[in-house]
């Protein structure tokens, strides 16, 4: 009777074959699968599996790339190793994510209400929530302008004498933002440079030091301080602020935004000539990051309520579309989240 040999066994027996430099009749491979028959097609609970591990990989890997966070960078902020984030942006992730998954839907329960931070929400807020997601995507940009309106009390004089530029680095925002700022006759600031005067560090060292949580802790409290000091100005922001929910609402609220546009060469060219190759140091693929970086950012930056392509643009071209993309606030026009608070004001207003 012939033995049968796993595979481990199998490759064991192959090198003492070879290392007594002799051919050797070996024992057969029991497999767990009969030769010549095909594979068992997945069950649709295996397929629902893959596919949600699938899309929780590419929320992570949007998510880091919105941040502008390389996979070395996260890992080193979340203590988990490059390995396995590699595996879970790829859609093979822990199976333990399952496991609560499955546990939510016996609870009847979406799973991020289970792994919420701070105490449980309030009925109201979760059946709302729940009602919010139905909504297609048209609507729920309409649900959100009528709770703007209707809730939201914005300072429509504040926000037109503010005035923040938004955008990647090398977008034109320090250069730009000061002739602007000169223009005007208001104080220009960056927000980073007042994030390195509080800390007393670089950005580099509050990241090294704090980490990106840490860096958006410190970025929020000095935005609050800035608005508090300057009824007017304008305002460069750091280009990953946009990826922050809460801190680039409380932007829109109170300043008028301009997204400075460039294309990825163009960006990457201006970041270079500033000899500044944060965060793609060291990294061969600087390119691919950089256009990732855009494209999850993109559909962010164009919230701004303007837009200025500045590519292929001298200086003085870029500051001059600037300048008229700005001039409808010394016409008294009303950004348009503004418009409709004020509409809501006055009743008499012609629609």
């Amino acid at each position: 009777m012939k033995k049968h040999l796993t595979a481990p066994a199998l490759l064991a027996a192959l090198q003492a074959a070879r290392a007594h430099g002799r051919a050797e009749t070996l024992p057969s491979v029991k497999s767990e699968q009969p030769i010549g028959l095909k594979k068992q097609a997945p069950s649709q609970k295996e397929v629902s599996e893959l596919e949600y591990l699938r899309a929780l990989g590419e929320r992570v890997r949007v998510a880091r790339s919105r941040r502008g966070m390389t996979r070395k960078i996260l890992a080193k902020d979340s203590g988990v190793s490059e390995r396995y984030l590699a595996q879970l942006e790829s859609g093979r992730g822990n199976m333990s994510v399952l496991l609560l998954r499955q546990v939510a839907r016996a609870l009847d329960l979406p799973m991020e209400a289970l792994i919420a931070e701070g105490p449980e929400p309030s009925v109201e807020l979760v059946h709302t929530t729940e009602f919010l997601r139905r909504l297609p995507a048209d609507e729920l940009q309409r649900a959100r302008q009528l709770l703007l309106k209707e809730f939201n009390e914005i300072d429509l004089e504040s926000r037109r004498s503010r005035i923040a530029l938004v955008g990647l680095r090398g977008a034109g925002k320090s250069t730009l933002g000061a002739m602007l700022a000169e223009r005007l006759g208001v104080p220009f600031v960056e927000l980073d440079r007042t994030i390195e005067q509080e800390s007393g560090v670089s950005l580099s060292v509050v990241f090294d030091l704090y980490g990106q949580s840490g860096f958006r802790r410190m970025e929020r409290q000095c935005l609050d301080r800035i608005l508090a000091d300057h009824p007017r100005l304008v305002l460069a922001t750091g280009g990953s602020l946009v990826s922050e929910p809460s801190t680039f609402e409380r932007l829109l609220e109170t300043c008028f935004t301009v997204w400075l546009k460039a294309s990825p060469e163009e960006h990457m060219k201006r970041v270079i000539a500033q000899g500044d190759m944060r965060p793609m140091s060291n990294n061969r693929e600087a390119m691919a990051d950089l256009r990732r970086i855009l494209d999850g950012r993109e559909a962010l930056y164009r919230k701004a309520d303007v837009t200025v392509d500045t590519s292929s643009k001298a200086v003085s071209e870029a500051f001059d579309r600037l300048v008229k993309a700005v001039q409808v606030l010394g016409n008294n026009q009303t950004p348009p989240t503004a418009a409709r608070r004020k509409k809501k004001d006055d009743p008499h207003a012609k629609a």
